[in-house]
């Protein structure tokens, strides 16, 4: 079974996604916090981005992985096949 580089990053991500979310949605309310961002809460904004695109590579690192489980193995070359190796 081979890891797929999206699973570590989707986690990595979202995660990341997670924690800015919480940051943003717990300081929403700060006006003097967000008055460099002309009152927009990045922290929220990003935080929500990065959390579905972290959990869109989980996603389609756990599709892609089903996938090759399902495959049957492939022969290496047509000579181990004769020789029953």
């Amino acid at each position: 079974m081979r890891l797929d580089l999206r699973i570590p990053l989707g986690l990595m991500f979202t995660l990341t996604g997670v924690i800015l979310t919480s940051f943003g949605y717990a300081t929403r309310g700060r006006i003097d916090l967000y008055a460099k961002s002309l009152g927009i809460d990045a922290n929220l904004w990003w935080g929500l981005v990065l959390l579905v695109f972290g959990l869109t590579m989980l996603f389609l690192g756990r599709r892609g992985q089903m996938s090759t489980e399902k495959e049957p193995p492939k022969l290496a070359d047509a000579g181990e096949a004769r020789r029953g190796h």
